[in-house]
């Protein structure tokens, strides 16, 4: 196809054009072919990579006990939130060497084999290399040793293309490469190649030059097929890194096939990935949002949801402008500067959660972050300052729908998802029921616990239109 203009903002029109033509793949051949094997466990670094999957279990924990319990649902796919994109590396080293040790002892007691996805971020952020730098050598002493790290941050469903290994993010601008967009000056994972091969010598230093990274063209997807791209992974060793084209998810379930075949014969593969990837990979075809029917069947709160904002990014902000112009909203702003001031911070807190109990016998509340982003002097500082405002969002929400049960809660960013789950809500197990808008945006329904049944929205920062957090909380009301 000819070379793509990447000076300025094209059309998705202009973007796909010239490609070959779509080979389809049906989900349920997927699904049959991995009856019986391992099982998919997708660590999840913020809990936004449920989006696309339905029927799912998940975990914010990963005691072995349940681990056990996720391996033994019908599911052959599930998820364990590990959260490391908000912790410091060598926080996030530690986190995931437990993971796989624990689920190393769960898989043996359980009698099964299984593979690890690292599910990342569509736009490129978080701790490549080093998690599945580490993820590697754990895998390797637990008898996995990994022959190549497969690389697909694409999710067509939110306007993420590989194209000629050329990573494309939609803005409201039209298509751009992804290392020029505001998702590419992340103050803590800042990147500048948009082009995957040259993303991975930038972010492992040279160590791994772009030459040395396998590229999975549309054309060996579409034209060469599963077993071309099997032909292709059968070469790959010594934890090569492999980048991989895709703008539907038909491309994305040939890649999976194809990783089917190569594990088959006994090729054994790390995942990198984007949302999208998961749903494919599990062999489940996109579904519908959910409608008023399921909805209704859940959440046992008391008539108005609490809807919880930490993402900073302009199309939240934009969202935001959306839900006001709904209407039968309260609210309420934390102010970051006193959340990062030891001796105003737990008062300023106590006064949002209570005032935000009380309105919720009248309306849907909204809990947010002033709209002015605070950084740090470097990523380590920025991380840090970002952590104590998601804290002080977290121990505002604990508070407020202990004192008044929600009838739902949205949580808005990836970071703020994570850390509501687990701290404000104490989920441990919940299965994902779906998405609230199609391809993105994912429900969960907790399986234990103090909020069992209340309908938990996971909404990324980065995703949907300016209507698309209103028309959430439309669905909602509608239940």
């Amino acid at each position: 196809m000819p070379d793509l203009p990447q000076d300025r903002p094209i059309s998705a029109e202009e973007l796909l054009a010239g490609l070959p033509a779509v080979r389809p793949v049906a989900p349920a051949e997927i699904a049959e072919r991995m009856a019986g094997g391992p099982r998919l466990v997708v660590l999840d670094d913020d809990p936004t990579g449920t989006q696309t999957v339905a029927d799912v279990p998940v975990l914010t924990t990963w005691d072995v006990d349940d681990l056990r319990w996720a391996l033994a649902q019908p599911s052959r796919t599930f998820f364990v939130l590990t959260n490391t994109r908000s912790l410091s590396a060598a926080d996030a080293d530690a986190r995931n060497r437990e993971v796989i040790d624990a689920l190393d002892r769960a898989a043996g007691a359980e009698g099964v084999d299984f593979v690890v996805a690292s599910r990342s971020d569509s736009t490129l952020r978080g701790h490549y290399p080093r998690e599945t730098d580490l993820l590697a050598e754990e895998l390797a002493q637990h008898g996995k040793p990994i022959d190549g790290v497969v690389i697909v941050p694409a999710f067509p469903d939110a306007g993420r293309f590989t194209i000629d290994s050329v990573h494309w993010t939609r803005t409201a601008d039209g298509m751009l490469p992804a290392g020029r967009t505001e998702f590419a000056k992340d103050a803590t994972f800042g990147y500048r190649s948009s082009d995957l091969r040259d993303w991975v010598a930038e972010k492992t230093g040279g160590r791994v030059p772009a030459d040395r990274v396998l590229a999975i063209t549309a054309a060996d997807l579409r034209e060469g097929g599963p077993e071309r791209v099997a032909e292709l992974l059968d070469t790959v060793q010594g934890q090569q890194p492999v980048v991989v084209d895709a703008a539907c998810d038909d491309d994305i379930r040939v890649l999976a096939l194809a990783l089917l075949h190569a594990e088959s014969r006994g090729k054994r593969l790390l995942y990198r990935v984007g949302p999208a990837f998961v749903r494919s990979r599990a062999g489940q075809a996109g579904a519908p949002p959910l409608d008023g029917e399921v909805l209704r069947g859940m959440g046992t709160g008391d008539g108005h949801g609490l809807i919880a904002v930490g993402s900073h990014v302009g199309l939240t902000t934009s969202q935001l402008d959306g839900l006001r112009e709904l209407g039968g909203i309260a609210e309420l702003e934390l102010d970051v500067p006193a959340l990062l001031d030891p001796a105003a911070r737990d008062a300023h807190v106590e006064a949002v959660a209570q005032t935000a109990a009380r309105a919720m016998s009248d309306a849907d509340v909204v809990i947010r972050t002033s709209r002015t982003l605070v950084t740090g002097a470097g990523p380590d500082a920025s991380l840090a300052i970002a952590r104590a405002v998601s804290a002080g969002l977290v121990d505002t929400v604990r508070a407020a729908v202990r004192a008044h049960r929600p009838a739902f809660v949205v949580a808005k960013g990836g970071i703020t998802s994570s850390d509501i789950a687990t701290d404000s809500l104490d989920i441990r197990r919940a299965m994902v029921r779906g998405t609230m808008l199609p391809g993105i945006v994912s429900l969960w329904e907790p399986v234990s616990g103090e909020f069992a049944g209340i309908p938990y929205v996971v909404f990324p920062g980065n995703v949907g239109d300016r209507r698309a957090l209103a028309d959430v909380v439309a669905s909602l009301r509608g239940r």
